[in-house]
């Protein structure tokens, strides 16, 4: 991309999505190819559908949170910590979705209340973490040296 003024190289990020779709097809085509040569639904299968989801779904809105929390930020501001859970919450999201889909159990109401819910642990564990904050303590200039009284005779 060239500078319309001066016709200089103008340094710009790679476009995010164009990262992420060869690895987005590159797992698809391999959980595909699992399943199709592994159709028993084992209990070890199931529960590395369940990790392998999470992972995936967790690293999938680790950027998307990272932006939310930069687009709005708060007093105290958040950390890489706050950003991995807020992106884990996504996947485990996700993976009850996909639990619950597999006895048929999700409807509009069900997604909607789960999503409620981890919504309000989030609040109240960032509400936690609001009130354990303390702001960086500015040193106060030290005192000017009292005078000493003249020594005494005895």
């Amino acid at each position: 991309m060239y500078n319309s003024i001066k016709w200089k190289p103008v340094l710009t990020l790679p476009f995010f999505p164009t990262l992420l779709q060869p690895s987005a097809c590159s797992c698809s085509a391999g959980r595909r190819s699992f399943c199709r040569f592994c159709p028993d639904p084992t209990v070890w299968a199931r529960w590395l559908l369940f990790f392998g989801a999470t992972l995936g779904l967790s690293g999938l809105a680790m950027p998307v949170t990272w932006f939310l929390n930069l687009r709005f930020p708060s007093e105290p501001p958040v950390g890489s910590s706050v950003i991995v859970r807020q992106a884990i919450w996504v996947g485990v999201y996700g993976v009850m979705l996909v639990w619950l889909q597999q006895a048929r159990l999700v409807t509009l109401w069900i997604g909607l209340g789960l999503a409620l819910g981890l919504v309000a642990i989030e609040y109240l564990v960032r509400m936690r973490e609001k009130a354990r904050w303390q702001p960086k303590s500015i040193p106060d200039k030290p005192a000017p040296p009292a005078e000493t009284p003249p020594p005494t005779k005895a």
